[in-house]
């Protein structure tokens, strides 16, 4: 359970990152997509990162933005890893020169392997609920049983994770890592950290 890694997304405020790490979180979710409630700006986004400890991976989301948005970003801010939560294809993921994750959004019939195949160069791939016109942070679960256990990716598990469900997620996922972001909010964009607090600790076996 101690190997399980936690990515807290649609972080804002210093605070929030803080409290984070303090309690365990591996990584922390930017982003930058002007549509979200949880959208940071360069400025927002470096605030942040200059609070941050060492060893902290810092993941800016992207969904659907342009080349020279995402650019800009990269330019500006010190992000490790690049998360593309939209309709991307392997050819817009890895023009930047940064390691990727790729978001697949989970429905009924869906052939996931086929899916994961096209995103070969991805690090990872981020299994996140499918709700019509929303890219993340839709607090919904999806069935989990949809997943194929042979994808060789490491997987990164998202959509309606919360502190009461994270614990029995992981036992029947056993994925490389969970990403929560409204699961753990008092309203979008601000971070409970009593609910930080318990989502780390069960993650991670604490608790």
């Amino acid at each position: 359970m101690t190997s399980i890694r936690v990515k807290i997304c649609g972080i804002t405020r210093p605070i929030d990152a803080i409290s984070a790490v303090k309690l365990g979180a591996d990584a922390i979710g930017f982003v930058f997509d002007p549509t979200s409630k949880r959208a940071v700006s360069i400025a927002d986004a470096n605030a942040i990162i200059r609070e941050l400890p060492p060893f902290i991976t810092k993941v800016g989301l992207f969904v659907d933005a342009s080349s020279k948005f995402i650019k800009s970003i990269l330019e500006e801010v010190d992000i490790n890893l690049l998360q593309f939560h939209g309709e991307e294809s392997q050819a817009d993921c890895i023009c930047y020169s940064k390691p990727y994750i790729k978001a697949i959004k989970i429905q009924e019939k869906i052939n996931l392997q086929e899916r994961v195949n096209k995103f070969d160069g991805a690090s990872g791939v981020v299994l996140d609920s499918f709700v019509s016109g929303i890219a993340g942070g839709t607090g919904q679960t999806f069935n989990w049983d949809l997943i194929d256990r042979g994808i060789k990716k490491p997987i990164i598990l998202a959509g309606g994770l919360n502190p009461d469900n994270v614990y029995d997620a992981i036992q029947r996922v056993k994925p490389y890592a969970v990403d929560v972001s409204s699961g753990v909010e008092s309203e979008p964009g601000i971070k409970d950290h009593k609910k930080l607090m318990k989502f780390i600790r069960r993650a991670k076996g604490l608790l």
